[in-house]
């Protein structure tokens, strides 16, 4: 009661003094997860954060375009390190899928349907469902799941985590990952409490504001899901089923957002150019989605336009039409020269459409203008291949920065990158770490073997190649006796 009391004290003075709403919250968060921080060990939580990853590749589409994904992963790092705990190690990533949907994994892997993206209408929207998420990754919420799974080994925990939080976007790959566990009398779910919710709303809204995103985004996104539900029957978003809405919870969150002072809080560029890729890489229907970009651009600022006539270039793209894909991005090239997306897109462009020459040129112009672009580099690299330059290929793919060089699509490009250099050992080698990235174990397995079989393999890389062969027999040994 005297907690309660300090508060709700608190809470009357946010009223003359609305700057002290960034302190508040500091105030009270109990860790209603893993409390005594016991039940895993960081080396183990990164195991099976790395594992679950691995498992929701082989589960779902997970995004592989290095610009959604380098605008996805800037967003997330941002509300990072404005969270309670920003030292935590997390991976931002899109799953490409139409259903509603947000999770958070073990090992701070948080993902974002698509299809969720597409729905917000503001950057912040966005922000807040990713604040949300990490809220429930910082107060250690899924841990009651692992602590139901700990008789599990960390692949079947890894696996059926995968399954349950994509949810209805696969069940026939949920119910299978499932089965695994069914032998012992086990069911899960993740099935976050009111108070898991409430706790995360309020600390993802602290995290939010600080780190310079509209606070009243969350309950305005929350009340558009809650009002859409009605049209949805059985079919309810996953996100839904998975942190359920209730007209109290909106307006609790509707309360503390009123707390912050009342300011703007325009969108950045990248938020806008991002949903216009992903609109054209989901949209089936290109008649659809030209319509809507045709009516675009005819509206709103310039840059708005602008955003417009590249989601109409990126349509002439995917239908072949690359004269006119060029004359589009050329014109918007000219018009922002300090905006990658639309050098690159020129660049892609050229590349497609064969006319490798004039796309390296252009690729070497935006590496040389946005050195720390990892996007156009990869761009660059698949050019490169295309254009028979392999070492080149190799040296510019090395050159990413770290944290994309445990990606899959990294080893797949360089196992291409060995193929063309005469090098089978090596590409066997990255084919299988490719698989294994993958959530594919088994071919992982089969390309280690035909790596092993090729002739004049230096002493290291048959090492390489026997200890990794080991490791995945062990990984898939437990894995199958798991099941068992």
């Amino acid at each position: 009661m005297k907690f309660k009391t300090l508060t709700l004290a608190i809470g009357l003075c946010l009223f003359s003094a609305p700057q002290l709403a960034l302190d508040i919250d500091k105030i009270q968060l109990p860790d209603m997860g893993d409390s005594a921080g016991s039940l895993i060990s960081p080396a183990q939580e990164k195991e099976l954060g790395a594992s679950f990853f691995r498992n929701l590749h082989a589960q779902a589409v997970i995004n592989q375009d290095l610009e959604i994904q380098q605008y996805i992963q800037a967003i997330g790092q941002q509300l990072a390190a404005n969270s309670d705990t920003p030292t935590s190690p997390f991976h931002f990533f899109v799953v490409m899928d139409p259903n509603i949907n947000a999770f958070a994994g073990p090992g701070g892997y948080i993902g974002v349907n698509s299809g969720l993206i597409l729905l917000t209408e503001a950057e912040s929207e966005l922000a807040s469902v990713m604040a949300h998420e990490i809220a429930h990754v910082t107060q250690r919420h899924l841990y009651r799941f692992i602590e139901k799974a700990s008789k599990l080994s960390i692949p079947t925990v890894a696996a059926t985590l995968a399954a349950v939080l994509i949810g209805t976007q696969s069940p026939n790959m949920a119910q299978a990952a499932l089965m695994a566990v069914q032998a012992g009398n086990l069911q899960f779910q993740i099935d976050f409490t009111r108070e898991h919710e409430k706790e995360a709303d309020r600390v993802g809204m602290q995290t939010l504001s600080l780190a310079n995103y509209d606070p009243r985004s969350m309950p305005t996104f929350f009340e558009r899901l809650q009002q859409s539900t009605r049209f949805y029957g059985k079919g309810v978003p996953e996100f839904l089923r998975t942190h359920p809405m209730s007209e109290n919870r909106v307006a609790d969150t509707r309360g503390r957002a009123e707390v912050y002072p009342y300011r703007q809080y325009p969108d950045t560029l990248g938020y806008a150019l991002t949903k216009a890729k992903i609109a054209v890489l989901t949209e089936a229907d290109k008649r659809v989605i030209t319509q809507h970009f045709t009516a675009l651009e005819q509206q709103g600022t310039t840059e708005q336009r602008a955003v417009a006539r590249y989601g109409l270039g990126l349509i002439q793209l995917e239908t072949l039409q690359f004269d006119a894909a060029a004359a589009i991005f050329q014109q918007l090239t000219d018009q922002y020269p300090h905006q990658p997306q639309y050098l690159s897109a020129l660049a892609r462009t050229y590349s497609e459409s064969r006319n490798y020459e004039k796309a390296n040129v252009l690729f070497a112009k935006a590496v040389n203008s946005f050195p720390n672009n990892d996007a156009i580099k990869l761009e660059y690299t698949r050019s490169l291949l295309k254009s028979n330059q392999a070492a080149q290929a190799k040296q510019m793919l090395q050159s990413l920065s770290e944290n994309q060089k445990n990606q899959p699509l990294y080893f797949e490009l360089l196992a291409q990158i060995f193929a063309e250099l005469k090098q089978p050992g090596e590409s066997h080698r990255y084919t299988a770490e490719y698989y294994y990235a993958t959530g594919q174990t088994e071919e992982a397995i089969m390309q280690i073997r035909l790596g092993k079989q090729e002739n004049d393999l230096s002493y290291q890389l048959q090492a390489i190649l026997n200890e990794r062969l080991n490791f995945f027999l062990s990984e898939e040994a437990d894995r199958k006796l798991q099941r068992q």
